[in-house]
């Protein structure tokens, strides 16, 4: 059981048949400079035909991943349930002089910033084999994946990692996969309708109390112990947090304050341009990838 899509680029016509599948994803953008001359009529088609639809941009990924993210968001109208991915790819002449650490730092980068962005929105990363087990080491792909893995069985992509769509054939037309029952329940995903989804305690019940085991005597760990853990967890990092604030609250504070004292200049109107330069930093930093490689591959 599941449905069938397509993916489509300005080589693909402007109303491609839509026999037998149920969403579809567009090729809107480039770079910092290209757009899809057929994508708005692709849309169309697509939404005309009630089908579920999402955009894709193609990165390059020696420029800033926040201007391509805003280069790409700024095409589109987005109307709740339109999916928003990264084609997180780079084989052509832009990307191969790119180092793969740079690469990887990109995917993170476009990945956080598009959905502090666009937080009502699912936003995810289209990826081939490849690169999710040669260039990836974060495991780290947004709401959903996209696998590409043409030539594969649909719905079997050959990868342990959770995944949303799999792209299993390219010839004549991209085609893709997903493992839901039907074009409702995907557009209910879309839309952020998780009504019927467990909760993290009820996953939390079912994996612990199950698949856990002490490694010093063989008995199942308690759900209890594990939910305990990550309370523990949690509320460390929030003290973390906490203290962190408190910290900056009185560096800008003494900052202000000796930039008053010299120069004759409001306290209040320091602090408040230094907690938005604050913010922008943290909003527009492209980030800097460490890690251990991905045991989800």
């Amino acid at each position: 059981m599941g449905i069938y899509g397509q993916d489509w680029a300005s080589y693909q016509g402007t109303e491609p048949s839509i026999a037998g599948i149920d969403f579809v994803f567009t090729k809107i953008t480039e770079g910092l400079g290209y757009t899809s001359p057929k994508w708005v009529r692709q849309r169309a088609h697509a939404k005309r035909n009630g089908l579920v639809w999402g955009a894709y941009h193609y990165p390059h990924m020696a420029n800033s991943p926040s201007e391509e993210a805003d280069f790409f968001l700024k095409q589109v109208a987005w109307q709740p349930g339109d999916l928003i991915v990264l084609d997180w790819e780079g084989y052509d002449n832009a990307n191969q002089g790119v180092s793969k650490a740079r690469q990887l730092a990109y995917k993170e980068a476009w990945l956080r910033y598009v959905k502090a962005r666009m937080p009502g929105h699912r936003v995810g990363m289209y990826a081939n084999v490849d690169y999710w087990k040669n260039v990836d080491n974060t495991g780290h792909y947004g709401d959903f994946l996209w696998i590409a893995t043409a030539g594969r069985k649909a719905g079997d992509p050959g990868i342990k990692a959770p995944w949303m769509f799999h792209q299993y054939g390219d010839n004549p037309v991209d085609k893709d996969y997903c493992p839901l029952s039907s074009r409702e329940e995907l557009r209910a995903w879309a839309l952020l309708e998780e009504d019927d989804m467990p909760t993290p305690q009820e996953i939390a019940t079912a994996v612990w109390s199950h698949k856990v085991t002490n490694a010093a005597t063989g008995r199942p760990v308690a759900v209890e112990d594990v939910m305990a853990w990550q309370d523990k967890i949690h509320n460390t990092q929030i003290e973390i947090l906490t203290r962190q604030n408190t910290a900056t609250n009185a560096a800008v504070a003494a900052l202000a304050t000796q930039l008053g004292q010299a120069h004759d200049v409001d306290t209040d109107t320091v602090v408040a341009a230094v907690r938005q330069a604050i913010a922008d930093a943290v909003i527009h930093v492209d980030v800097a990838v460490t890690g251990t490689p991905s045991t989800t591959a």
